[in-house]
């Protein structure tokens, strides 16, 4: 017999304007009757860069970052188990927020979670992307450098991106494996060393053609933290191009769809799925975006089967 379909899970959008029934319950107490909340979603602490640009565009609504660091990296991870593991987590968030819109703050979950997400919660998502097509639009030599995760870089949505959004251009990409743990390491305030970052970075521009580019994608939002050292070891003349603004610009579009404007004081809750490392340097890094401690979200199972191969490595 045919398993059935799963249904979508009902998700109840509010009017505009209209106060919250439920004022004391969750993870948010103390709140003005009108707010309107963001939820956004990364494996670490990559989807701070794009909070920064929502506060920035959206000062008053109020953004939870959720960080799915107990199965930390999830490039890592079969993309099976990652989309139940992805499914797993955000219902979760929804039950503790209960957002308005949900913003997959990294590059891998939107790759390949996105269109489930979509399928199995009736709330707005607002996916994240390499900026290919804006990198197309400004490259004047044809070619695009991608700086990426080995995951996303081997993905067939990526070529499908290229395809549709840069056909007279070409894409050079390379996977850096350990550019999200740099990252990780320097939110925490760790000194980011030159020689990882000119190794990476020789792996792309030493690509046959790599000499003639003059734009870089960023395709995995930790590497944000990493601008300014990717920025002093490139090439004279390259354009370094990251999406969050672009995301920012997009879920506020997308909350006035809703009928919803930027409403409320600002607040919200930095949560994580197990315990981060070193959380005296992570909680001097938070206030930054608005969060003065963090809290955990228990996960009651991974999600990810046995076999798969996967080890956790809880490094961030």
């Amino acid at each position: 017999m045919a398993a059935s379909p799963r249904r979508k899970r009902p998700w109840r959008a509010r009017r505009p304007g209209r106060p919250r029934t439920d004022p004391g319950a969750g993870l948010h107490d103390a709140r003005p009757a009108f707010v309107t909340r963001i939820l956004a979603f990364d494996s670490g602490i990559g989807g701070y860069g794009i909070v920064g640009a929502l506060r920035t565009r959206l000062p008053r609504a109020d953004i939870t970052m959720l960080s799915d660091n107990e199965v930390y990296p999830y490039g890592e991870i079969p993309d099976t188990a990652l989309v139940a593991r992805i499914e797993r987590v955000i219902g979760a968030g929804l039950d503790a927020v209960r957002p308005d819109v949900v913003v997959i703050a990294c590059n891998t979950a939107s790759t390949v979670a996105l269109d489930a997400l979509r399928g199995r919660f009736a709330i707005p998502f607002v996916g994240t992307v390499p900026p290919v097509k804006w990198a197309a639009s400004l490259s004047r030599t044809r070619h695009i450098g991608l700086l990426a995760t080995a995951a996303t870089v081997r993905r067939p949505y990526l070529h499908d991106l290229a395809a549709r959004f840069a056909a007279d251009c070409t894409l050079l990409a390379h996977g850096a494996r350990g550019l999200a743990d740099l990252a990780e390491a320097a939110f925490r305030g760790r000194p980011v060393p030159q020689d990882a970052i000119r190794h990476e970075l020789a792996a792309l521009f030493g690509q046959p053609g790599g000499g003639r580019i003059d734009v870089v994608c960023i395709g995995c939002t930790h590497y944000s933290f990493l601008l300014d050292a990717l920025r002093a070891a490139s090439p004279d003349g390259i354009l370094w191009l990251d999406p969050a603004e672009a995301v920012a610009r997009r879920t506020a579009d997308v909350l006035a769809q809703l009928g919803l404007d930027d409403t409320g004081n600002g607040a919200g809750v930095a949560l994580f799925t197990a315990p981060p490392a070193d959380p005296e340097a992570l909680r001097c890094g938070l206030p930054g975006f608005g969060y003065p401690d963090f809290s955990l979200l228990e996960i009651a199972e991974t999600g990810i089967p046995a076999g798969t191969g996967y080890r956790p490595r809880l490094t961030v």
